[in-house]
């Protein structure tokens, strides 16, 4: 007897909207966090820069300000945005991750990232926030930023770091 595999084609499903920080400091180093959920991953050692879902009806801008806030518990008045990605970046979930995060809604993230200049002291970052994601977080050095990420977003960091990299 043969089983029946129920394979779904993701392919039609939309990109998630999503804002990204890269928060540099004084020095030119990137704030990266290492998410509470990577022990339980295949990507136990990742780290990735905030981001996260831009809500229905609100501006790309406002969301990376309030995930920015809700991730680092960085304040607006401790930052200054240097600039915007002239384009949104795209990146696909992993089959292993596909219908397993968004509710299976979302096929992977589109993404307007913003480059920030972080005024305030180290003391100002906070990721024990209300709800919180990281468990470690560092200042790095930006050129090794897709070394230290999941595999699956490597490019898209590449990119941005591209556009980025000479504002810094």
């Amino acid at each position: 007897m043969f089983e029946r595999q129920n394979k779904i084609d993701y392919s039609n499903l939309p990109y998630r909207p999503c804002a990204g920080i890269m928060l540099a400091n004084r020095e030119g180093q990137v704030f990266v966090g290492q998410r509470l959920d990577a022990a339980d991953s295949q990507y136990p050692d990742a780290w990735q820069m905030p981001q996260g879902g831009i809500d229905k009806g609100e501006k790309a801008e406002a969301a990376a300000l309030r995930e920015l806030r809700e991730e680092t518990g960085v304040v607006t008045d401790l930052v200054q945005i240097i600039g915007r990605s002239t384009e949104e970046y795209l990146y696909d979930l992993p089959d292993e991750l596909l219908g397993k995060i968004w509710k299976g809604k979302y096929r992977g993230q589109r993404q307007s990232w913003f480059l920030m200049r972080f005024t305030g002291d180290d003391d100002h970052i906070d990721i024990q926030t209300e709800h919180p994601e990281f468990k470690n977080w560092k200042w790095t050095d930006p050129q090794g930023l897709p070394d230290i990420i999941v595999p699956f977003k490597r490019d898209l960091y590449r990119a941005v770091l591209k556009e980025f990299l000479p504002l810094i």
